[in-house]
This record gives C-alpha cells, structure tokens and sequence, in this order.
C-alpha cells in the first residue's frame, strides 16, 4: 500500500507520499480501506519530532479517518466486510489502509458521505470525553471555548448549545466569530481586541464560566482561573501557548476550582479511561444529534492525500475554520 511517510522530523515538505508495507489485523482489530482522513495538530507535532506515538502504535500520522472494513481479525464481533465506518486511531491514517481495533469504530452517521465523516472522530470524541464524562457539562452552565473557530472548537460549540448550555467563544477573525455565531454561540471574544475574563464576567453578571475548554495552556493559565465561576472546571487540551505555567493555588482554593488536563491519543485500549468507552459514549449521545442535523462536521477544505504538505500548511492559516480533510480514494 502506499502512506504518507515523514523522511526527517521538519517542516511539511519532509512529509511524501510512499509504498509501505501492508498493516495485517491482529485479535479484536479489522482492517480498514481508507477513504479519508483529517489533519489534526497533533499531525503537526509529531511531524516535526515532538510528539511520537504511542508504544505499538503506527508511527504514520493520522489520528482518524473514515473508510471500509475490508476484513476482520480473530475474535471481532458486531462489523461486517463492507461496513461504512469511521475510526479512531493512535496513528496510521494517513494511508490507504490502517488496522484498528473494532472499539474505536463507529459508524459512519446516516446523511454523511465518507468525506465529510472523517471530520469527526478525533473533535467528537475529545469533546465529549472532556465536557461531558469528566466536567458533566449539562444545560443552563456557561461554557467558555477557546479557539472556536477550529475543528474542536466548531464541535464543541454545538455540542454544548445541543445541551442547552450558554456558550462563550474566543477567536481570531470576525469571520470566524459569526461563523460561532451561526452554531449557537452568543458570548463572542476577538481575543486580538478585548480580555475574555472581562467580556465573559460581563455577559454573565461577574459570575464567569462554569466550564473552560483550553487549547491554549500555559499562556492562558491564569486568566482561565480568574474567569472561571465559582466550583468552576478548566479542562486543558492543547500546549499551543506552551506547556509550562504558573498556578495559583489561593485562586482555585477561592473557587474551589479543578484543573485537569487530558488527552486522547495515549488513553489505553480497555477499561473506563479508556478510546473504547469513549467512541461507545459518542455512539450512544453525540451520533444521534449529528443524524438529527444539531450538530454536524465543518470541513474548510479537502485534498487528495498526496498533497499532506499543503494541507498541513493550511492549517496554521488563519482563515482555516473546521477541519483539513485528506482524501485517499472516492466515496
């Protein structure tokens, strides 16, 4: 088969488009006929060396994709050769075939083509294990989203409005605020223009955020304390403003505030922290809003596989709204 392989840890042109060896299914694993796959900053990391994967995981980039079960490994129950599936992977989707095991597939929702589908595994399955099964997000909270105009971040937004939650969001563009706006939305922060501790405390009537989804870590810290409610949750799920701040321990003391900072791809294979209990609870609660039209996948652009290099380009645009999506055979 061929895959995307990266030559050097280094900018986006060390990434081709290679012949590789066939993945086999192992026990409780299908193997999958790739259709597509998404670009997610994690992608961007490893490729540059920062970010290796998991042991025993596939060090092709590619942390879901959408596809066909092409065949099953011993001991898989529940999926036929032919179904229409998504995945979540801790690695190999850049590619035209990628085995995974049978608890990280779900499948594709009624209404979306294959394309479209490979959007949402990685962006459902991080805002649900994170707003709902560890904060329990639920109607009525302020939900505050760093980063709305992202793949996440357009996720979380609907996620929370479909839980009648009031949702705040900061981003970079007008254009990416209206577009939040349009998704349910209605606390909106330039943050090149106005401090977001001031505008949400503002909205809310000096309370703050219940809830704070966080790409942005270090470098927003401390605000992300201050604007938080009180009994307030940060939960932080990207280092994009760095990886090591200062807390102030009286101001979650005050608040009686948690922090917690999780990630998807190293969750293991089994038990309750693990991908398999995460992907069933967004089978069970976020498919059905999806096939009802409450929330659905935002794909800025895609291109065919072998240009991974323009699209990793793409995404530090930032005009990008949703995700990047990689094509690697038509639907």
């Amino acid at each position: 088969m061929y895959a995307i392989t990266v030559s050097e840890p280094g900018g986006p042109d060390v990434m081709s488009w290679t012949e590789v060896p066939d993945p086999t299914p192992g026990p409780g694993e299908v193997l999958l006929d790739v259709a597509a796959t998404a670009v997610n900053r994690a992608d961007l990391l490893q490729r540059r060396g920062l970010y290796p994967p998991p042991p025993g995981a596939s060090d092709i980039l590619g942390l879901e994709c959408s596809g066909v079960i092409n065949a099953l490994g011993a001991g898989v129950d529940g999926w036929q050769v032919g179904d229409r599936v998504v995945a979540l992977l801790a690695g190999g989707g850049y590619a035209e075939k990628v085995a995974v095991p049978a608890g990280q597939l779900l499948p594709v929702p009624d209404g979306l083509d294959l394309r479209d589908a490979a959007a949402l595994p990685e962006v459902a399955c991080t805002v649900w294990s994170n707003l709902v099964m560890e904060c329990g997000l639920h109607a009525g909270q302020v939900l505050l989203v760093h980063g709305g105009g992202g793949g996440i971040g357009t996720h979380a937004v609907q996620v929370g409005r479909a839980l009648g939650a009031r949702v705040a969001v900061t981003a970079g563009t007008a254009d990416k605020l209206a577009l939040c706006a349009e998704l349910g939305a209605d606390i909106l922060i330039n943050y090149r223009d106005d401090d977001f501790v001031t505008e949400v405390r503002k909205a809310t009537d000096g309370r703050g955020a219940d809830i704070v989804l966080d790409n942005m870590g270090a470098s927003y810290l401390d605000r992300n304390l201050d604007v938080l409610a009180p009994d307030g949750q940060l939960a932080i799920i990207g280092m994009q403003g760095g990886v090591k701040g200062e807390l102030n321990i009286g101001k979650m003391l005050g608040k009686r505030a948690r922090v917690l900072a999780t990630g998807l791809r190293g969750r293991p294979d089994e038990g309750p922290s693990g991908k398999p209990a995460v992907v069933a609870a967004v089978r069970e609660k976020v498919w059905p809003l999806i096939e009802a039209g409450q929330v659905k996948p935002l794909v800025h652009a895609a291109l065919p596989i072998a240009e991974a290099p323009t699209a990793h380009r793409m995404l530090d645009e930032p005009d990008v709204v949703g995700k990047v999506v990689l094509t690697v055979r038509e639907d």
